[in-house]
């Protein structure tokens, strides 16, 4: 059996950027990763993605900036990225090795894979929470002759059999793979329900960047009043495909993609849709208009305002003839893809009292009620963007000393003194 004083479970972003803050403080640690590094940007993404940030706000710990700060990397491109960052400080990465268990062992964990066997003092979980896509529950009633996927496994429309496509998501990649469609020349139509708009650029300027200057990127959760992980905000639908676009219902309308609710059910052939778009529509608007009145007021604020274009209203969404129900057949539609989202999936984690109800590791600020046992990487482990690339190494440099102490403690008492003065140092 192997041994090391910290595994991270991942090689992705998360993983790497502690694998930083652990090699800078002396700490010794594995990182197991089931395939390449950034696999999911390899394997789980479509061809054309592109990050929906701007290469300036995706910067890991000591990561050297790209020479296009303003533009927006593929994700295969990310991937290789990320391998460059991995090898600048020498990450210590066991690839294709992927985890079986994780059990609590006499002095730490005790993890099996499909290469060996490990014990180690503490164990962060950095694996991401796409572990699993998630479809609604009418799903399981949609007609067997359609050809269906997830998001995660559509590449290319010319890999989808020939007919019209049933894109199913309010998200970002609902968006995208629709307009993606749309422009191969299918015939789609885009359920959604509850969902954002955002301009890609206002009065000027990167949209990110006036979030980022309004603070909306570093809100914490304590600041929100309430759970965000139970009353969850829609995604912006943000492209950062051929250097950038607007990616909103206006703008697929004017491609001929049909737009309608949420899916409900199904009733043979037919699909059933939500009566609530307009409404929902129209709650997008009102959420884009405040937004764009809150970056008003911080540029008229400045000294540099007239440096400014003027302000700039989209046209409002108005859906009309939206159906309730949708023949199939009649239709065209050979094809659904699922982009419906995901949720964390931990099978391997056979750690009691470590994940809730909801599948979701319980934590505060990346420590687990398990003592040694940390995640990194989640939805609103702390700030708005935890789970992004721009905001795991803020959380990473936090959690960093707390991994160090939790696997000190973990040691015989020889070994306690030397990974004791590594975690000070």
């Amino acid at each position: 059996m192997a041994r090391t004083d910290t595994l991270i479970v991942g090689a992705g972003q998360a993983a790497l950027a502690l694998s930083r803050e652990l090699t800078l403080a002396g700490h010794d640690h594995v990182l197991l990763e089931r395939g390449r590094i950034g696999e999911r940007w390899r394997s789980e993404r479509w061809d054309s993605l592109a990050l929906l940030t701007p290469n300036w706000a995706n910067l890991l710990p000591g990561q050297a900036p790209t020479a296009d700060p303003d533009g927006y990397l593929t994700g295969r491109a990310w991937a290789t990225e990320l391998e460059r960052y991995a090898r600048s400080f020498g990450a210590p990465v066991r690839r294709r090795t992927t985890v079986t268990a994780v059990r609590r062992g006499r002095r730490g964990f005790a993890v099996e894979t499909d290469d060996g066997a490990w014990s180690a003092g503490a164990v962060v979980v950095a694996a991401g929470e796409c572990g699993a896509p998630v479809r609604p529950a009418c799903a399981a009633a949609a007609p067997t002759h359609l050809h269906q996927l997830d998001a995660a496994a559509y590449r290319s429309p010319g890999r989808l059999p020939a007919g019209g496509v049933l894109v199913v998501g309010s998200g970002p990649s609902g968006h995208q793979i629709a307009h993606e469609l749309a422009l191969a020349g299918r015939d789609v139509t885009l359920a959604l329900g509850r969902h954002a708009r955002i301009p890609r650029t206002y009065r000027g300027h990167d949209v990110w960047s006036w979030l980022e200057a309004l603070g909306d990127l570093r809100r914490t959760r304590a600041e929100l009043g309430h759970d965000p992980l139970e009353r969850p905000t829609p995604g912006f639908p943000l492209d950062g495909r051929d250097g950038g676009r607007t990616l909103d219902l206006a703008v697929l309308s004017d491609l001929g993609v049909r737009v309608t609710g949420r899916v409900v059910g199904f009733d043979g052939d037919r699909v059933r849709f939500g009566g609530e778009l307009a409404a929902t529509a129209a709650e997008a608007d009102e959420r884009l208009r405040a937004l764009l009145a809150r970056i008003d007021e911080h540029i008229a604020a400045r000294p540099d305002a007239g440096a400014f274009p003027p302000p700039e209203l989209p046209r409002p969404v108005r859906p009309d003839a939206v159906p309730r129900t949708l023949s199939l057949r009649g239709a065209g539609i050979t094809t659904i893809v699922w982009a419906t989202g995901f949720r964390p999936h931990h099978p391997w984690l056979r750690v009691r009292g470590a994940v809730g109800p909801n599948g979701r590791i319980r934590h505060r600020r990346g420590v687990t009620p398990v003592p040694g046992l940390f995640v990194l990487g989640a939805r609103w482990q702390h700030r708005t963007t935890s789970h992004q690339i721009g905001g795991v190494g803020a959380d990473a440099r936090h959690l960093a000393p707390h991994v160090a102490r939790a696997a000190a403690g973990a040691q015989p008492a020889g070994r306690r003194a030397t990974a004791v003065r590594a975690s000070s140092s």
